[in-house]
């Protein structure tokens, strides 16, 4: 581990994160390799980074990648030190065939990024009501697949189950089906029957049971979304679910919107130009937070069947030789305008 103290020398550093090691690098403002160590990615380990990182000279921005996985640690301790933090996305194809892919050339590439200029987003903090959110979210999807997933198994067990079980069960809903189902009190045996039944109350007080926590945590995430920004929740079409889709698209931390057209750029809202020759067109942003923009496309689909003057919006449309997929387009572009003035206020510049 080399250092090379020069306080008048202002420095950019690059990280690339793993769970155990994080391998970091230092440039000059040219993008010249100063230095690489690696370190444990602990408390104690991010501030022998930092400090290893000012020791080469006046440190200026440290470009960061996974900073919502792995590098979330590393991105709030810098963020708390008042280091200037550059989200950088992996390493490009390209590059990785010219360089090669090691842990110390990614690291450089990150540096590199911020330099260039390449890299420039800030990260999100991850420090607050959004964060809290973001957690409940990953455990409703969980949960959601998880009880999809049983629902199916249960049908499929009906489907197949002895002659007298199917009878009993195969024309039932699913509410009285998953009721008979935990009702069923099975013999201690290993028969096809006693069998069956037993897997089949099974499933069905899994269900059941995620059932419950699916409802604890649409309450938690209702309250939270509502104590976050009660305007947005307000808004017509919008729900405790796309919400906290908008919201987690957003972040915690003010640095991350700086005015509405970044904003839908976040969103993929924002048309993008795709001309060619005599060709002058727009195409679909592909790119963004696809949670966001399907925030917005189900926002925009509520307000098409029910909203009157978006009704009308999308009948002068129609008429004007647009197709509903481009009205849609069209519409979600509003939509990411209309609620972008509806974020919290500490969200923004």
């Amino acid at each position: 581990m080399t250092t090379m103290a020069s306080t008048a020398r202002a420095v950019i550093g690059g990280v690339d994160t793993h769970a155990e090691i994080h391998v970091a690098a230092v440039c000059d403002g040219l993008g010249a390799v100063l230095g690489t160590a690696s370190f444990p990615t602990t408390a104690a380990g991010y501030r022998l980074l930092l400090g290893w990182l000012r020791g080469y000279g006046s440190l200026r921005a440290v470009g960061v990648e996974g900073t919502g996985s792995y590098g979330a640690g590393l991105a709030r301790h810098l963020a708390a030190e008042g280091v200037e933090t550059i989200e950088v996305n992996r390493v490009s194809r390209q590059t990785r065939r010219r360089h090669g892919k090691t842990d110390v050339v990614d690291a450089i590439a990150a540096a590199r990024a911020v330099i260039s200029g390449d890299a420039s987003a800030v990260p999100k903090s991850g420090d607050g009501g959004v964060e809290a959110l973001r957690v409940l979210k990953v455990v409703h999807r969980g949960a959601h697949k998880a009880r999809t997933q049983a629902i199916n198994q249960i049908r499929a067990m009906v489907l197949t189950a002895p002659d007298q079980l199917r009878a009993e069960l195969r024309e039932l809903k699913r509410p009285a089906l998953l009721a008979t189902c935990v009702a069923f009190r099975p013999l201690d045996r290993d028969d096809l029957i006693s069998t069956t039944k037993t897997a089949l109350r099974m499933l069905a007080r899994r269900i059941t049971d995620l059932d419950t926590e699916l409802a604890l945590l649409d309450t938690k995430r209702r309250r939270l979304t509502t104590t976050i920004e009660p305007a947005l929740c307000a808004a017509y079409g919008v729900g405790p679910d796309t919400a906290s889709g908008l919201l987690l698209a957003a972040g915690d931390n003010p640095q991350r919107l700086r005015n509405e057209r970044s904003w839908s750029s976040l969103l993929a809202a924002n048309p993008i130009e795709a001309s060619s020759g005599k060709v002058t067109r727009h195409r679909l942003n592909r790119g963004g937070d696809r949670q966001g923009n399907s925030a917005l496309w189900r926002i925009v689909i509520v307000r098409m069947a029910n909203d009157p003057t978006t009704k009308a919006y999308v009948e002068r449309r129609t008429k004007e030789g647009k197709s509903t997929p481009e009205i849609i387009r069209c519409l979600k572009r509003y939509v990411a305008r209309e609620t972008y003035d509806l974020l919290p206020r500490e969200l923004r510049i």
